[in-house]
């Protein structure tokens, strides 16, 4: 007879009726205590305890969220996977439909509020630079599904003669840089311009902050309104602007004065040449526009290498649009499931971010960008489907589970190299032309050089790539 080993786990969960209501082990940073606090905040909580009591639902729309290729009925199946033992509601499809339509976006929309903000201690280099916490702010898109419901709301892009495609969602999120966690979010419609939802965001800066942005945020009006924060900015500007040179600092850089002498700024201008590992070079200008007026405690080309760090902000779009999502249209065929759906999404992203953060905070000498955000997604998902760590046991606190060890061992690489590719155009309604030629093909490191230099001449607008 071969020999048999015998594993005996003890899960632990809430009891009755609230069973299938965790999230795994990320219930630990999404509570029973939160959620039942959110629910009761927007008003949510059900009338009388049925098979399907609110706090549940909140984890069921959770998990919609972490399992974004499954059915409801398989979503539910994975919450009661690991329940054997225990006798657990059967919903069907259309009841778990109508139930998560009851709950609403309000408790989710709260649920994240309570959960986001910067992660990073102090001493974290890749959050802090100079003692200022470094942020980034974009905007991305979303599809949506192509129904009468959502097109109300959400409107196609239009044609000649007609709308095509899907209906499109102007997502805009604010990132501590270092760790990507997410300190605030607006979305709407694509007809609502970035500005509108990057202002939804201004109350999350504060003076301890320094803001990166792309060009499309070089309004003098939008920057004025970040330094009434008190938080600093630097913002790449676009070509069209032609700033008037008021004083030369020793740095290479100017004082200007944007808005008709309204608003005080510093200009740094530079040559950029970027070395592919191929041997080609191309060189490049860049135009930023900063709060920060010091040359000496603010020099001039730390604040060019720091401008790098504002695609950390893409990494953050990767992961929920292609990590989580997998590239696929919004499950949800109602404006208000849409809102519901967006913010589960970013609540199940940020509860990531944060125990992650945790893994790496615990090793000495180690910095964010090392953390797998697809390791600890897979093992968020394989701890739902086997209800682990649901409710931590009793005794000291353990900070590191099996999310943050599973990060631990498989760290990404020490070293972060600078990576460009040709923009691959994948969608046939991108704003950006065809790149077939473009160079380079493949992805590549490259090393940049930056010559701070007043271009006298003025900016070569950028092609859109």
């Amino acid at each position: 007879m071969q020999q048999q080993s015998a594993i005996t786990r003890t899960i632990t969960v809430a009891a009755g009726v609230f069973a299938p209501g965790h999230l795994g082990e990320l219930t630990q940073i999404l509570d029973f205590d939160l959620v039942d606090a959110v629910v009761a905040e927007t008003g949510t909580v059900q009338r009388r305890v049925r098979l399907l009591p609110s706090r549940v639902l909140v984890f069921f729309v959770l998990a919609l969220a972490l399992f974004e290729r499954c059915a409801y009925r398989q979503v539910w199946a994975k919450l009661t996977a690991g329940l054997g033992g225990l006798v657990v509601a059967c919903p069907s499809a259309s009841a778990l439909s109508r139930a998560r339509r009851r709950v609403g976006p309000k408790p989710l929309r709260a649920l994240f509020e309570a959960v986001s903000g910067p992660v990073a201690w102090t001493s974290a280099r890749s959050a802090f630079w100079r003692g200022l916490r470094t942020v980034a702010i974009d905007a991305t898109m979303l599809h949506v599904p192509d129904t009468s419901a959502t097109v109300a709301r959400y409107p196609k892009r239009q044609g000649p003669a007609a709308g095509f495609g899907y209906p499109y969602l102007r997502l805009v999120v604010l990132i501590e840089c270092g760790t990507r966690a997410l300190l605030g979010a607006a979305f709407g419609p694509e007809s609502t311009g970035e500005h509108a939802y990057a202002r939804r965001l201004l109350d999350k800066l504060d003076a301890g902050m320094l803001l990166l942005a792309d060009a499309y945020y070089d309004s003098w009006r939008l920057l004025a309104e970040i330094t009434a924060t008190s938080a600093h900015y630097l913002c790449r500007s676009s070509a069209g602007r032609v700033p008037l040179i008021l004083t030369r600092l020793p740095d290479g850089s100017y004082l200007s004065a944007l808005g008709h002498g309204r608003l005080r700024v510093r200009v740094i201008e530079a040559l950029i040449e970027v070395s592919l590992t191929d041997g080609t070079t191309r060189t490049e200008q860049w135009r930023l526009i900063t709060s920060l007026l010091d040359p000496a405690h603010h020099p001039a080309a730390e604040l060019v290498e720091l401008y790098h760090q504002r695609w950390q902000i893409e990494t953050t779009y990767l992961s929920i649009k292609s990590t989580i999502l997998d590239g696929r249209v919004l499950r949800s065929h109602h404006p208000a499931d849409i809102d519901q759906e967006i913010w589960a999404l970013l609540t199940v992203y940020q509860a990531i971010i944060r125990l992650t953060a945790d893994a790496v905070t615990a090793l000495p000498d180690t910095e964010h960008h090392r953390a797998s955000f697809t390791i600890a997604l897979d093992t968020a998902r394989d701890q739902v489907i086997t209800a682990q760590a649901v409710i931590p046991p009793d005794g000291p606190a353990v900070l590191v589970g099996a999310i943050g060890r599973a990060v631990q061992n498989n760290l990404l690489p020490a070293r972060c190299h600078h990576r460009t590719k040709a923009r691959t155009r994948k969608n046939p309604t991108s704003k950006y032309g065809p790149n077939a030629g473009r160079h380079p093909q493949q992805t590549q490191i490259y090393t940049l050089h930056a010559t701070i230099t007043i271009i006298e001449e003025g900016l070569t607008p950028r092609s859109k790539r």
